[in-house]
């Protein structure tokens, strides 16, 4: 190979090839100059555009941050094209001119398509992979390639270890894994967008659909590329026994969200209490759920903890919560004119349910008033339940004001007799 560059780089020192090469570092200075001259202006017309389809805004970054390579290729093209019809200086066929602008063109292309991949390392990565290969084929260096890389080796046993192969199951893996995800993602909004799927099993399904399509392209990557798969999976093997006795609650945790998933005791929208913490599912991970509390605080909290405690789940078959409230009033009040104020009071509140009425109870007679429950049902828990019990309250307490009912509070009297002061 070292050869074979060598004679290369002494064919460059002939004068139609030194012709050639000024000509492209001309081309690629006046190429720099028109990205310094435009990228500005660009720039700020790109900031004003408002309300254009994605594909737009992609293809105006994809010209700005590539103006240099876009200029470059279609000049060099230009003076190929204008050589070739009329100029015709060059005895070795503009040689230099057209491989450097087939792999300049083939660069291009490499950025194009790459701006499909969405990950931004996955596509730098693929984006100089890419550029590497189209260089070394347009030179015709593949084979040459493949043979040192082949030859960077070790040798354990009758398995031949070598950058070639190293390098082959990165790329086709790394292939395979972007396609899986490219057909995850699919997959999974259709599965999001069936209402006819619950919210629990449409995240059981994409869970099950991400491993079996990612497990399947590692898999196939390493298989596809001659890579012996026996002394892996007695690896595999040896490193699951160790690991199934240092990740016991990792893997309990794993097997309660899959438990949880089926049996669809707990899916996301859920309004749930453990403990002290209440709040709604956000979100069903494969070691916690995500519970986000009024206050705007996220718990994660272990699935092992939502299948072996006590956890209230107040939507879990329907929406209905019935909340319970108290209050007194005075002895003087009527009992009968203070639960019908109290019942027109609640229906009054936005979100009580009329279809199920509020109903107020006498619960005792303290010691300064009479107490009473007031009970109604709400649908919507999610929406908070201590603000909804405030507008109650506070619609009895308007309600009270406006009919002269008295909510008493503790009095004590103190008297001292003649002749007992000290």
């Amino acid at each position: 190979m070292i050869d074979k560059l060598v004679v290369f780089a002494n064919t460059l020192l002939l004068p139609s090839r030194l012709t050639q090469m000024g000509i492209m570092i001309a081309l690629a200075v006046v190429a720099y100059l028109i990205k310094m001259y435009f990228s500005p202006k660009i720039h700020n017309w790109m900031r004003g555009l408002t309300g254009r389809p994605k594909w737009q805004l992609r293809a105006f970054v994809l010209l700005h941050r590539r103006m240099w390579l876009i200029a470059f290729v279609i000049m060099i093209w230009f003076v190929i094209a204008v050589e070739d019809n009329l100029l015709n200086l060059f005895p070795s066929r503009y040689y230099l001119l057209s491989i450097v602008g087939t792999i300049a063109l083939a660069w291009l292309m490499v950025v194009i398509v790459a701006r499909f991949i969405h990950n931004a390392f996955l596509r730098r990565t693929v984006t100089w992979g890419a550029w590497i290969y189209v260089t070394l084929y347009f030179l015709g260096q593949i084979k040459t390639s493949e043979q040192l890389l082949d030859q960077l080796a070790v040798d354990l046993g009758d398995f031949h270890l070598s950058a070639l192969l190293i390098l082959k199951v990165l790329i086709v893996t790394a292939f395979l894994l972007a396609l899986a995800r490219m057909t995850s993602s699919g997959i999974t909004k259709r599965i999001r967008n069936n209402d006819e799927i619950s919210p629990s099993m449409q995240v059981l399904m994409v869970k099950f659909l991400q491993v079996i399509l990612y497990g399947a392209a590692f898999f196939i990557g390493l298989k596809a590329t001659g890579f012996d798969l026996t002394g892996l999976a007695v690896l595999s093997g040896a490193i699951g026994i160790g690991l199934g006795f240092g990740l016991q609650k990792v893997v309990s945790n794993l097997v309660s969200g899959i438990i949880i998933l089926m049996d669809k005791s707990i899916k996301p929208g859920d309004v749930i209490s453990l403990g002290e913490t209440f709040g709604w599912i956000n979100t069903l991970g494969a070691r916690y759920a995500s519970v986000v509390t009024r206050d705007g605080k996220e718990y994660l909290i272990p699935n092992e903890d939502l299948i072996t405690n006590q956890v209230v789940n107040w939507s879990h078959t329907n929406d209905f919560v019935r909340l319970d409230i108290y209050f007194g009033t005075a002895y003087h009040d009527d009992p009968h004119k203070v639960r019908a104020l109290a019942r027109e009071a609640a229906s009054g509140v936005g979100r009580v349910l009329l279809t199920r009425p509020p109903v107020c109870h006498i619960v005792g007679f303290g010691d300064s008033s009479v107490d009473y429950i007031l009970r109604f049902w709400i649908i919507d828990p999610t929406d908070g339940l201590t603000n909804i019990r405030g507008n109650v309250y506070l619609a009895l307490w308007d309600t009270f004001k406006e009919n002269d009912i008295s909510i008493p509070f503790p009095q004590r009297e103190v008297k001292i007799h003649e002749g007992q002061a000290k």
